[in-house]
């Protein structure tokens, strides 16, 4: 662990104090001991804020003001790979890519899982042997859609994106080199969904706030409006929600591209490269639209 010290020369009658204590960043105070990073990063070398609490104390420690909070794009993280304090460079961890494919595919099986079509499906797996259960069944589909298939497709990404690129790098480093590509496009799945839910029900929160100030005894705000829900017409809700999924969509592509760039100088090797991961992009968008078209079950959702 790399320490740094951060000196400071007070007047007189004052005394400036050097803390050093054990896996603690040193450093010096007035008259009491303010303490340092709590997750012990070495600040020269820190980017971003994947591996910071914000907890502020390495601002507060340092008197020279060499520590404080810059303007960044927020995006660039998914497409730049530097070496980071506490987590290293992303493309070295396989955890975080899985996390990131994870996080992803379970934008599209949350909302696979409300649609009405599910149901069918769940009621014809019920009558196979061992899958008498809906909570058997419900098992098999997520463990299917959050583990077996993420692994497989990104694996054949991985794979597809060596060969066309002849890239000499192990199978998990270019997975998790370009595992950052889906993000956006998953943002956009979980995104178009939950807007869904807002668009068709958000106007519900008067008519249960005049129902509530009702039973306390205070109906200041009349009866309650039942009839009030959706924020827009129906008739836009698919267009916008398709929209938010291909912004997702275009964010990709301009991720993947980047990330294949800052791989390869080769611009032609790069694009080799990212193909099977755009590829694996449109799928999943297609898959989100089929989701989204979809009749989407309202539960929760209030109804005249």
């Amino acid at each position: 662990m790399q320490r740094v010290t951060c000196g400071l020369m007070v007047g007189a009658g004052r005394r400036a104090t050097e803390v050093a204590t054990a896996n603690r960043t040193p450093i010096a105070l007035f008259d009491h001991v303010q303490p340092g990073c709590e997750l012990n990063l070495f600040q020269p070398v820190k980017v971003g804020n994947q591996d910071c609490t914000f907890c502020l104390d390495c601002v507060h420690a340092c008197p020279h003001d060499n520590v404080g909070w810059l303007l960044r794009i927020p995006t660039a993280e998914l497409w730049t790979d530097p070496w980071r304090s506490g987590v290293g460079r992303f493309s070295q961890r396989l955890d975080l890519a899985a996390l990131l494919v994870m996080l992803t595919f379970g934008g599209f099986m949350n909302a696979f899982g409300m649609i009405r079509p599910v149901y069918g499906v769940i009621a014809w797996l019920t009558q196979w042997p061992l899958l008498h259960s809906v909570t058997a069944v419900l098992i098999l589909l997520y463990g299917l859609g959050l583990i077996v298939l993420p692994a497989l497709m990104t694996t054949l990404a991985g794979l597809a994106s060596r060969a066309w690129s002849r890239d000499a790098a192990p199978l998990r480093t270019v997975i998790a080199h370009f595992a950052p590509t889906l993000a956006p496009t998953g943002f956009g799945m979980w995104l178009a969904h939950y807007l869904f839910h807002f668009l068709t029900g958000g106007l519900t929160l008067i008519p249960t706030l005049q129902d509530a100030l009702r039973r306390w005894g205070w109906p200041v705000l009349g009866e309650p409006l039942w009839q009030l829900g959706p924020v827009i017409p129906p008739d836009l809700l698919f267009p916008i929600e398709v929209t938010v999924l291909y912004l997702g969509l275009t964010g990709s592509l301009v991720v993947g591209f980047q990330r294949a760039s800052l791989r390869f100088s080769d611009r032609r090797r790069a694009l080799r490269a990212f193909l099977p991961w755009a590829f694996l992009c449109l799928l999943l968008v297609a898959a989100g639209v089929w989701i989204l078209a979809q009749p989407m079950e309202m539960r929760g959702m209030l109804r005249k």
